[in-house]
């Protein structure tokens, strides 16, 4: 083995070596920054935009930085207080439930129901006392809150600590991408070893891809809010705007998405309304979203990424196996390299060796008489008859 191909084999060791070590540092904070990398693809036009106005490559990432940090911390202060109050609230009317005449009025209502009264004298006949039983269950379900509340309440504190750390780590690594992000792509860029053309093909494709995924979730989430938010306004929900609001910002997400807003508002209805206002909501929302999520949103997914419907629908549902919450954009982005990778084999190793279809004919001399027979390459043409 000669001294170079030693060197070469130490090299790419000593790579393989301390790009393992560090994937091991980055570990812990890979989600933050792939969650940072797409929201700077997003913000990209924005800061473009904002930088001929500035003309500040810096101010323009602090001004959109500090714009969706406030637009993150604002909403889930506000949302914490108010889930803060209302737990609070649950918490004393369970402590304070037994002690009050909540306890015989709900006896009474469960009585003067057909099971109530079974359920009644079930329990006389061994001697049970419906409204004992009742408070029974209330003390003990006041206790395992309460315990709840002490075994978790460090664990909670200490997840909230994480989030913020990464949501810290997030928005540092969002301003540095939108302030020298360009440079990173071409750097990036300019490592991989292939021709131009095979570059573009893939760098365009995976461009091309994200940004198809983006305004298709964009397109939908909005359309999202505004058509369920239209059943939250004939059913009479309160504050139906804000909850529209909700609605469409559910349809970002992965697992759960809108469903997570209107299936709550629907049980609403139904104990504060009418169960008839809560069904037709119900109906509304599930129609809607079909028509929206099987038509509308593969359509505007699709535009942009040259792939087929159901290699998009793999990408999105097996990158949220694979992946997780980030998997949406990760999945249909491995299906679009790999179908530019396929190209570029195609263009390079295929076509390459195949000729190409109705190729024109060698041009014989036409000093050369139709029977001729070429000699060797030193040689002259010469006639059947010189022969």
């Amino acid at each position: 083995m000669n001294q170079e191909r030693l060197v070469q084999i130490f090299f790419f060791g000593l790579l393989a070596l301390i790009t393992w070590q560090l994937y091991q540092v980055l570990e812990p904070f890979l989600m933050p920054i792939a969650w940072a990398i797409l929201l700077a693809f997003l913000a990209h036009p924005a800061l473009c935009a904002l930088n001929r106005r500035v003309h500040s490559r810096t101010t323009a990432a602090v001004i959109i930085t500090v714009i969706v940090a406030l637009g993150v911390i604002l909403p889930a202060i506000w949302l914490s207080a108010r889930i803060l109050r209302e737990a609070q609230a649950l918490y004393s009317s369970l402590a304070t439930f037994s002690a009050s005449g909540s306890v015989s009025h709900v006896g009474q209502l469960l009585r003067g129901t057909t099971v109530g009264q079974h359920l009644n004298q079930l329990l006389a006949r061994h001697g049970i006392r419906l409204d004992d039983e009742i408070t029974r269950l209330a003390n003990q379900a006041a206790k395992l809150t309460s315990a709840y509340v002490l075994a978790h309440g460090s664990s909670a504190a200490s997840n909230l600590a994480e989030i913020v750390l990464h949501f810290g780590i997030a928005l540092l690594t969002f301003f540095y991408l939108l302030r020298d992000g360009e440079g990173y792509y071409a750097g990036l860029r300019a490592l991989a070893p292939m021709d131009e053309r095979d570059k573009a093909a893939v760098f365009e494709t995976l461009r091309a891809t994200l940004s198809s995924v983006m305004r298709g979730l964009m397109l939908t989430a909005v359309l999202d809010g505004i058509t369920i938010g239209l059943g939250y306004l004939v059913c009479g929900v309160p504050y139906w705007a804000f909850l529209a609001l909700l609605t469409g910002a559910g349809g970002l997400l992965p697992l759960g998405g809108t469903a997570v807003v209107w299936i709550p508002v629907a049980i609403y209805l139904g104990v504060m309304v009418s169960w008839s206002s809560a069904a037709i909501l119900v109906a509304w929302a599930m129609v809607v979203l079909a028509i929206i999520d099987n038509f509308f949103k593969p359509l505007a997914m699709r535009h942009g990424t040259d792939l087929p419907t159901i290699a998009l629908f793999f990408g999105l549902a097996g990158g949220i196996e694979a992946y997780g919450p980030i998997g949406i954009f990760a999945g249909p982005a491995v299906f679009a390299i790999f179908s530019a990778l396929i190209k570029v084999y195609r263009r390079t190793y295929v076509l390459e060796f195949d000729e190409p279809a109705g190729a024109p004919v060698e041009h014989v001399p036409a000093t050369t008489a139709p029977g001729a027979i070429l000699s060797p390459p030193s040689g002259h043409p010469v006639s059947e008859e010189e022969a």
